[in-house]
């Protein structure tokens, strides 16, 4: 395929890989915001469509952290693009070191977010709890609750990075 799939071909891609309605709904809504920050950034919209659709495909497999690369080994089967896949495969938390990767047992590979769709998709994920949008204060706190301190700093990074680019908070998209 190596395209760009449309929003409906995702959506099948989901199904057929046994993603729950609960998984499809989330992937859904954060689409809906990632898109909104597509436009305002001049991002690729199309691809940010597909990505956010797809990035937890995984979730058919494990709901654990290894989601991400299961998924992109699924979007690999599917000849999805690289493009895709990178999205798919970089999303978790607010990106991830090679040594915090390696800390979780994930093979040795660096999955922060390095082109702006991959960025909107990932921090889109992070503002969506289940299918509500949330605010980043209310994402920070809980990784703190949890932590998770390093993870934090890099929501808020991620945020700011965001936000800047948009010309607004992304917590008033």
């Amino acid at each position: 395929m190596n395209k760009i799939p449309d929003e409906k071909t995702c959506i099948d891609m989901l199904e057929q890989a046994g993603c729950s309605t609960d998984v499809i709904r989330h992937c859904k809504a954060v689409c809906m915001l990632a898109e909104k920050i597509a436009e305002k950034v001049g991002a690729d919209v199309d691809l940010v469509r597909a990505g956010a659709l797809l990035h937890d495909i995984g979730r058919s497999k494990t709901h654990g952290i290894h989601h991400a690369v299961k998924g992109a080994n699924i979007a690999k089967k599917l000849d999805l693009s690289e493009l895709i896949i990178h999205i798919i495969e970089r999303h978790i938390g607010a990106g991830l070191s090679i040594e915090v990767a390696q800390k979780l047992k994930l093979p040795k590979k660096d999955y922060r977010p390095q082109t702006l769709e991959e960025k909107i998709v990932c921090h889109a994920d992070n503002l969506i709890d289940d299918f509500t949008k949330q605010t980043i204060e209310a994402e920070v706190e809980k990784a703190l609750s949890d932590g998770l301190k390093d993870y934090a700093i890099q929501l808020v990074k991620l945020h700011v990075e965001l936000s800047d680019l948009c010309g607004m908070d992304l917590n008033d998209i």
